[in-house]
């Protein structure tokens, strides 16, 4: 998410970077520039303008002119100042006692609406609650079918009718929740391919019957600017209480996210990052700027690994990287958490500086192949891989479907990032370093890895090159 608009901010940032003082003509260019990259993000031309009239302010300060480091006080400006636009936080979900605490979903047809009535139902579930979603999409064919389904999946209870009156069905549905003793009534509505007045009617019929007590609006973040439309409407017909956006991992624009909550003043409450139905994050603007500006979201990474990292497995994990007694079996378990987290590219994403990697394909062959190669090698040679040798590697290559090189440099970076671990492990690395222990050393591999080949093939070419330089000379 965010690709370009990261892309294009680093570059602002190393055009100032270069320079000892900044100058207001320095600063003008500089907002220019970001203003360029916010429209092309598609973010509405007011939020834009005022975003950079703000930045402008703050960086016409002393503090930025006189300062020693001035592009790095040039960055916190628009770290805070895309902070405060897609702020304050709030990702709460006002229960209410006795219950149940009415959920009601609104948006456009093909926004996400039912999947995102699912996810919501599911992180219900792992705050303690007992959630009824209400299939009342009586307008998309398959509609209620879908959640049905997705209900299914996640063991958590469907209401449904027959009925074309979209009111009754979600009045026979409070009853239901009340009289069989759910916490949580999360509705999904009908939506239409944009906003017209019959839509509009329904929705407004059933806010007005059921009284519900948050109302969200799922915007899906890939139609940008028309989705901050489309909110903006709903906003004045609906007293939302916040947004939804859906289909973030996939936006490499931004806009809807940036705009949304300054055009709607609702808060964004939570995102979807993609299709499964644990997609659902809360929403944090700060740290949501941070991933922007490609400083990383290392907050989310340790939430995200305590999630996946037991904690008396890390000590011991520690235990064995102090002794230099890490193994590839090891090495399984935390591949085997890191996918988990969403896989090896998400999880970089995460990781401060990750924006300077490249386009790594560490969610696909990546780590397919050093998983193969491992599961090829003897239970002996996974706790001691000091015993691969030549005629091991090619061993392990065919049964791996690799080449012996392949093998080898897997093993070799393996015991370099085993070593340098080693090394670390004496000091006193704090929290994120117990967790994620197993999950950098996976990254360093790939990167390394990564890294070889492209060695490699700059070396091949610069061999052919060389070659038809000397058979040209003959000539």
């Amino acid at each position: 998410m965010f690709d370009a608009l990261t892309q294009k901010f680093n570059n602002v940032f190393k055009s100032l970077s270069g320079r000892g003082r900044i100058t207001e003509a320095n600063v003008s260019d500089a907002v220019r520039d970001v203003r360029k990259a916010l429209l092309e993000a598609d973010v509405s031309y007011n939020v834009a303008k005022q975003f950079c009239k703000d930045v402008t302010q703050a960086a016409m300060g002393a503090d930025v002119i006189k300062s020693l480091h001035p592009s790095q006080v040039f960055v916190k400006i628009v770290n805070d100042q895309l902070t405060k636009l897609m702020g304050p936080v709030d990702t709460n979900i006002y229960y209410v006692s006795p219950g149940p605490t009415v959920v009601m979903l609104a948006g456009l047809q093909g926004g996400g609406k039912t999947t995102t009535a699912a996810k919501l139902a599911k992180y219900t579930v792992a705050k303690g609650k007992k959630p009824l979603l209400v299939a009342d999409d009586l307008q998309r064919p398959a509609a209620i079918e879908q959640l049905v389904t997705l209900g299914e999946q996640l063991g958590i209870e469907v209401y449904s009718e027959t009925s074309k009156n979209a009111v009754k069905v979600a009045k026979n549905a409070l009853k239901h929740a009340q009289k069989n003793g759910f916490d949580v009534v999360v509705i999904d509505t009908a939506g239409r391919l944009h906003i017209d007045e019959e839509m509009m009617t329904e929705v407004a019929n059933i806010a007005k019957a059921v009284t519900p007590h948050q109302i969200y609006l799922v915007c899906d973040s890939m139609t940008g600017q028309d989705a901050v439309n489309s909110a903006k409407e709903f906003n004045e017909r609906l007293e939302l209480d916040g947004v939804i956006l859906t289909k973030l991992d996939g936006d490499a624009r931004g806009g809807a996210a940036l705009s949304v909550k300054a055009v709607t003043g609702k808060p964004i409450k939570f995102v979807g990052v993609g299709e499964k139905l644990d997609k659902l994050e809360e929403f944090h603007p700060d740290r949501m700027a941070s991933r922007i500006l490609g400083m990383g979201d290392v907050v989310t990474l340790v939430e995200k690994a305590q999630e996946q990292f037991d904690a008396e497995e890390a000590q011991k994990l520690q235990a064995k990287m102090a002794k230099g007694s890490f193994g590839f079996d090891d090495f399984l378990k935390q591949m085997q958490a890191v996918k988990n987290m969403g896989g090896m590219k998400s999880m970089l994403k995460l990781m401060p500086g990750a924006s300077q990697l490249g386009d790594l394909d560490l969610d696909g062959n990546e780590i397919g192949q050093m998983e193969a190669i491992v599961y090829s090698m003897t239970r002996k040679e996974r706790q001691n891989p000091d015993l691969i040798d030549s005629p091991r590697r090619r061993r392990i290559a065919a049964g791996s479907g690799t080449q012996p090189h392949n093998v080898s440099s897997l093993v070799k970076t393996f015991m370099r990032s085993r070593d340098m671990l080693k090394s670390l492990s004496g000091g006193k690395l704090g929290g994120l370093k117990a967790l994620m222990s197993g999950g950098l050393n996976i990254g360093a591999l790939s990167q390394q890895m990564a890294q070889g080949r492209k060695i490699k093939q700059r070396s091949k070419r610069k061999r052919v090159i060389k070659r038809r330089g000397k058979i040209k000379k003959r000539r």
